[in-house]
């Protein structure tokens, strides 16, 4: 009963708030994550610029993030993802009386689920009056969700419990939000920029000749993504940093620089731009193809992939899954015209 009850009023809310904040937000830079049970998400722009989003007990700090049209959210290497829910602050005795009196009143869910209900928060098994004798102590935990809603939102279906302050959420709770619980989450907010290669020759190059790629370092820099709870005074960082760029040609007819496909960074740079008196040379990142593309083009892929690591509260930090982020581009690739003399 807990559980589906949850499921359906979760759903009925992430709907209400977004038919009312998706526009509200979107020139702030915010995903539209959505608080539950009346917690609001708001933005708060600072003397600098940087932009720091709410969303109920957590605030991310977008400030450092990749930005621009083309940028995008980086997929894990692995099969490992973010956290679909957790656990964190979300009311006060007096928000949580608030919030769950009328549920009551209104009757739709039952008398005999509200009856347990008014005996876990008010009639003392366990807590008694929503705790108010310690109001300003310690708050009411209750779960958040992923607003995309992937596979796992609603495995969070423990009861909202008490925690003081200070003290630690109870050992069988999982997903209770942590300074790497932070960084998971932070990871998941993380945008990189548009992988598009600089080509020569550009877009259009002819068969068996060496096309060099490479990508503007200016753009290629760490990226992080800060996410806090400040009423627990905890934060974590995910810091994102290029590593290397794979070309996929978009045909089995060419052959890659190297020969693995895979350009490393050097010197914060991917890849070595093309110059007058290199064409003898044979570029460290580049392809040559071995057959024209006709009439039409070659999808020529390209995936940077980035290393990403997270520091938190207390000197916590380690790494996260690699992750990718990648463009297809068209290439023309024409044959070499001869002259019979």
């Amino acid at each position: 009963m807990r559980s589906s009850l949850r499921a359906t009023a979760v759903l009925a809310l992430a709907f209400a708030f977004s038919t009312v904040s998706t526009a509200a937000f979107a020139d702030k830079g915010g995903r539209g994550n959505y608080g539950q049970d009346g917690n609001e998400q708001h933005a708060d722009t600072g003397d600098d610029g940087s932009v720091s989003v709410t969303v109920g007990g957590i605030v991310f700090d977008r400030s450092k993030n990749g930005s621009g049209k083309s940028a995008g959210a980086v997929t894990s290497a692995t099969a490992w993802t973010p956290p679909a829910c957790w656990y964190a602050p979300k009311y006060t005795p007096e928000q949580l009386e608030k919030y769950l009196k009328p549920i009551w009143e209104a009757g739709s869910t039952g008398y005999e689920w509200d009856a347990t209900q008014r005996d876990r928060y008010v009639n003392g098994k366990p807590y008694k009056d929503f705790n108010k004798d310690k109001s300003g102590d310690g708050y009411w935990w209750d779960s958040y969700v992923n607003e995309d809603f992937p596979p796992g939102w609603d495995a969070c279906d423990e009861e909202t419990f008490w925690v003081d302050k200070g003290a630690a959420p109870p050992a069988n709770i999982q997903n209770a939000v942590t300074p790497e619980i932070l960084a998971e989450l932070a990871y998941a907010e993380i945008r990189v920029p548009g992988t598009e290669v600089t080509l020569a020759p550009a877009n259009r190059t002819k068969v068996n000749l060496p096309t060099w790629a490479w990508l503007d370092a200016a753009e290629f820099k760490p990226v992080s993504v800060t996410a806090s709870v400040p009423v627990l005074g905890i934060e974590a960082t995910a810091t994102a940093e290029p590593v290397s760029l794979k070309i996929d040609p978009g045909t089995a007819d060419a052959a890659t620089y190297p020969a693995s496909g895979a350009c490393a960074i050097v010197d914060g740079r991917i890849g070595e731009p093309y110059a007058k008196g290199k064409a003898t040379r044979t570029p460290p990142c580049g392809v040559k193809y071995l057959r024209s593309s006709g009439d039409g083009s070659y999808p020529l892929r390209a995936t940077v992939t980035w290393k990403i690591h997270w520091t938190g509260s207390g000197g916590a930090g380690g790494d996260l899954p690699d992750g990718t982020f990648g463009a297809t581009q068209d290439v023309v690739v024409q044959e070499i015209q001869s002259v019979n003399r």
